[in-house]
């Protein structure tokens, strides 16, 4: 990779960018709003005019939400979405099940539930929220190409009318999607493929059984339906599949025909309807220096579970605390190789899970329709009367049972809790409430000692105090254990409260780390 001089990288400081982001999706958007919070100067730019309309992306799941209360969006998001509070299965037109949702997350989460909040919808939420901290993204501006200074890197961006400008930060994040030409600069692979399959989505509003305010799962010997529930009088967002396209130019009209008329649907209007194609791909490597890949430009998987837009909103946000520590000297550099190795054994898990559910609902032959068609109806409706089926589903669904175990922060151990766990949130405590994303903090259930007192006052770190109870207990905490907290509420050190001042030392020594 050639290098610019740092002599001249500081004569083309126009600004003082400490981070460049490259796209403005929801990756790229909560990135530049948690980078803001944390006092880091950013500028967010996008080749397109303007925002999409039009989007795939549309859950919205529990891990989100707590993230997002640490910056004070989450009530709003709630309040402008709609909850999926059960799903309905038809084979050919024929209700066959029933999974009643409800709160499948009490206890696990303040947010026990799936939302249906469109990724258009929340764009605009987020770019608002920008703007009220003085963040305007930067369109249409492309970025070009990026070099690496001696401190930073240097961008080249152009205008539509072809001028340039230079642009000098310490890093560049590229949320740029999945033709990324940040992945391009970075170099290395970006294996995996694309399902023969077209695919469709329409937000349209209609009338007919399915109109319910449920989710609702259409399934036919070759085709598939999925039937989102929308804020607003019977308007729904559809996702279907289109087995074997025959022309290049397809309209609503040509899609959806035969399961759509099963479920007895009348499309009153198409407010609009476009096609895709799905892929299940994860970058090699995700970051090059003082470069680095999140969201769709590092990861793109089918859309089961609704798990794309929310896992690109967590590779933000475990970027941005530690972008910003680096950056205000409160770690070592070294704290920047852990981001790669945290989110790219999530997202690999997460390709390969997501394509064996997609095969099912996808794959053509006769035993994938014996599945889909005889099956599926018989086991869906059992495994969802099931309280442990539920819970499970709830924590791989909402990613709240993501966890970085096996990371270079994780350290130790007490009760069921390990290093590298989410925080697990006791609801009786709501030891949640102290978590701002700024920084961070001990928490303990039951009595410190002067010892420990005196070493996390020593260290400038908060320490959040919380009566022992059996809820506490239940949720795996051990009685006057320690944990310390990342700002991104992942515990990194785990340690029995004797051994809890010595060994925050030296987490402390080790990482570099100013509270």
């Amino acid at each position: 990779m050639a290098t610019v001089d740092a002599v001249e990288r500081e004569s083309q400081v126009s600004d003082d960018t400490e981070v460049l982001i490259a796209g403005a999706g929801p990756t790229g958007l909560v990135l530049a709003l948690w980078l803001t919070h944390l006092g880091i100067k950013v500028r967010i730019i996008d080749k397109a005019a303007s925002p999409g309309e039009t989007s795939r992306a549309l859950a919205v799941h529990a891990r989100t939400l707590e993230l997002y209360n640490q910056i004070g969006l989450a009530d709003e998001v709630v309040a402008h979405s709609r909850k999926l509070e059960a799903a309905r299965l038809w084979v050919r037109g024929r209700q066959r099940g029933r999974a009643v949702f409800g709160d499948m997350g009490v206890g696990i989460s303040p947010y026990p539930f799936a939302l249906v909040y469109p990724q258009d919808e929340h764009e605009r939420l987020l770019i608002h929220r920008l703007e009220a901290v003085g963040v305007t993204v930067e369109r249409p501006l492309e970025l070009v190409t990026c070099e690496e200074s001696g401190s930073g890197i240097v961008a080249r961006a152009m205008r539509p009318d072809g001028s340039e400008e230079t642009i000098a930060a310490a890093f560049l994040a590229g949320c740029d999607g999945a033709r990324s030409k940040v992945r391009e600069i970075v170099g290395g692979e970006f294996p995996g493929g694309t399902y023969s399959r077209l695919f469709y989505v329409a937000d349209v509003e209609a009338s007919g059984p399915v109109m319910n305010a449920e989710l609702n799962l259409g399934l036919d010997r070759a085709d598939f339906l999925a039937v989102f529930p929308m804020k607003g009088a019977d308007r729904v967002r559809l996702v279907g599949d289109i087995e074997r396209p025959d022309k290049t130019e397809l309209t609503f009209a040509d899609v959806g025909g035969e399961v759509i008329a099963s479920l007895d649907m009348k499309i009153k209007r198409v407010n609009w309807f476009s096609t895709y194609r799905v892929h299940h791909r994860v970058a090699g490597r995700w970051r090059a220096g003082a470069m680095f890949l999140l969201g769709d430009a590092a990861h793109i998987h089918s859309p089961v579970g609704g798990q794309g837009m929310n896992t690109g909103i967590g590779d933000a946000i475990n970027l941005a605390w530690k972008l910003a520590a680096v950056i205000k000297g409160q770690a070592a550099p070294g704290l920047l190789d852990t981001y790669e190795p945290e989110r790219i054994a999530f997202a690999r898990r997460l390709v390969a899970s997501t394509d064996r559910a997609f095969q099912v609902i996808s794959r053509d032959g006769g035993w994938a329709r014996f599945v889909r068609l005889r099956l599926t109806p018989i086991l869906m409706p059992i495994a969802f009367s099931l309280a442990a089926v539920r819970r499970l589903m709830f924590l791989t669904i909402s990613q709240t049972n993501i966890n970085y175990r096996d990371g270079a922060l994780a350290e130790g151990g007490a009760g069921k809790i390990k290093g590298g766990d989410r925080l697990p949130w006791v609801r009786e405590a709501d030891n949640f409430a102290p978590l701002d994303g700024r920084g961070w903090r001990g928490q303990m259930f039951g009595e410190a000692s002067d010892r420990l007192s005196s070493a996390c006052a020593e260290a400038g770190l908060p320490l959040d105090r919380f009566a022992w109870t059996r809820a506490a207990e239940r949720a795996g905490f051990a009685h006057g254990a320690f944990h310390l907290v990342r700002p991104d509420g992942y515990l990194s050190l785990v340690a029995q409260g004797a051994e809890a001042p010595a060994a925050l030392a030296a987490y402390q020594a080790r990482h570099g780390l100013r509270f």
